[in-house]
């Protein structure tokens, strides 16, 4: 289905190979995130609707859903916003575990539930989970949120299936960024997943092609 898409975390490096793979798909992409600079570079770019908004805060989230509501009806939501903090259970502390839940629960949730009110029969939602949050060893803080997105993502699957509308979740191991790279040794590196391969799965799983998919945990590992 091409159509309007909203795209949340839109301004990071897997947001904007995300933001090219569904422009070339010939789609209206309507970029989500924190307002600044890099937002307002990819709301210049063709097929790009930005909007600046607390990914995090209920209302923030309502408000900006409202604004996308001038672009037409949305058949796609990519729920790419998140964050990552390293840390073992003796590092963890409130803040910490809040932001991450916050970062990468609240985030796909108050997204979601606006998406839901809106999209029609045949529409598609596709979350990002981890590796890590389904096996190996893990930042407690990180692994346990995104883990919290993968259970939200089959718990919505099931709650949206008479809707018509899919959700599925893609699990990357280590994607090939810019700020991976300034912390990776090179053997990791040649192991890491590139953005754009991830965008294309995200792509497959927005069309039609992927119509019997619902519920799924795709891996995205690649040798990492």
């Amino acid at each position: 289905m091409v159509g309007i898409t909203v795209v949340t975390g839109a301004a990071g490096a897997l947001g904007r190979a995300v933001l090219a793979e569904l422009t070339g798909r010939g789609g209206t992409v309507v970029a989500m995130d924190r307002p600044g600079a890099p937002l307002d570079e990819v709301g210049g770019w063709d097929g790009v609707r930005a909007i600046g908004v607390d990914l995090a805060d209920r209302a923030s989230v309502r408000d900006a859903w409202k604004q996308a509501d001038e672009f037409g009806t949305p058949s796609g939501l990519v729920a790419l916003a998140g964050g990552f903090t390293p840390g073992s259970l003796a590092d963890l502390d409130e803040d910490t575990f809040a932001g991450l839940w916050e970062g990468n629960v609240s985030t796909l949730l108050w997204s979601a539930q606006q998406a839901a009110a809106r999209m029609p029969r045949g529409s598609s939602v596709v979350t990002v989970g981890s590796k890590t949050a389904v096996s190996g060893k893990a930042p407690v803080g990180h692994a346990a949120s995104k883990a919290a997105v993968v259970r939200i993502t089959e718990l919505l699957a099931d709650e949206l299936r008479p809707a018509g509308i899919r959700v599925n979740a893609v699990l990357p191991s280590v994607l090939d960024t810019p700020a991976n790279r300034s912390w990776m040794s090179p053997e990791l590196a040649g192991k890491a997943v590139s953005t754009e391969a991830v965008a294309r799965v995200i792509g497959f799983l927005l069309s039609d092609d992927a119509a019997p998919i619902s519920g799924a945990r795709i891996p995205v590992y690649g040798d990492a």
